[in-house]
């Protein structure tokens, strides 16, 4: 994804209709890659999301601390949007950070969390939830 997470808050900042930041979330989505068919396998769906949602993270670098890299898909354009936004935000970190970052102050940044659905915001700490164990799961290697 080409936007980091920053430049999404400012983004978000200059858009003050709900609306139109939910078709900004939409838009975010469709521009993430998605994965091949092979990826969308049980092993790499998210568990606790209404939506299908499959994540799949690579580690490299210093074994000690990896740089882990997530990619990841859904079945729901607004759901997509936000696999592309928690990407945004952990992607290309060291384990240490994502395990460190608190996402709750990100999205609460953008004001995501009171807009959202209790079964989207209860997807969307699964996908957190996964992306930091899957982190810890690095590091323990």
């Amino acid at each position: 994804m080409s936007l980091s997470i920053d430049e999404i808050i400012e983004n978000f900042s200059f858009i003050d209709d709900w609306e139109e930041r939910y078709r900004y979330v939409i838009e975010l989505g469709r521009e993430l890659p998605g994965l091949s068919e092979a990826d969308m396998n049980d092993v790499n769906k998210v568990q606790g999301c209404v939506s299908q949602v499959w994540l799949t993270s690579e580690t490299s670098g210093d074994p000690s601390n990896p740089v882990l890299t997530f990619d990841g898909d859904s079945d729901a354009h607004i759901v997509k949007g936000l696999v592309a936004i928690a990407l945004a935000t952990f992607s290309g970190k060291h384990a240490v950070e994502i395990i460190a970052t608190d996402a709750e102050a990100v999205f609460n940044q953008i004001g995501l969390r009171e807009h959202l659905t209790p079964q989207r915001s209860n997807g969307l700490s699964a996908m957190i939830g996964r992306i930091k164990s899957d982190a810890e799961q690095a590091l323990a290697s």
